[in-house]
């Protein structure tokens, strides 16, 4: 009985890390989607859109905050995903 909770004490603080690491996470993706500008103000974004990206230049600040929450949301749901497994709820 003694070897089986020693054997899960490291997956316990595994698990704790990567449920602190999926909080920060979670709070890094919404302070940047909240960061960018609101493309469309009601019906007219919708009917009349232009094209703001740069083409063989730098990114603007939008292109890179686009760059930014596309790959924290990966990082979100690959934590997420090792999560749910962690929890047994997978």
């Amino acid at each position: 009985m003694r070897r089986a909770e020693e054997h899960q004490k490291p997956m316990r603080v595994v698990f704790t890390i990567l449920t602190i690491l999926q909080f920060l996470i979670g709070v890094g993706l919404i302070a940047v989607v909240t960061m960018q500008e609101s493309k469309n103000e009601g019906l007219q974004g919708q009917i009349g859109t232009s094209a703001t990206t740069s083409f063989k230049g730098k990114a603007g600040r939008e292109e890179q905050l686009n760059m930014i929450i596309q790959k924290v949301s990966i990082a979100f749901f690959v934590i997420s995903l090792l999560v749910a497994i962690g929890a047994n709820r997978w």
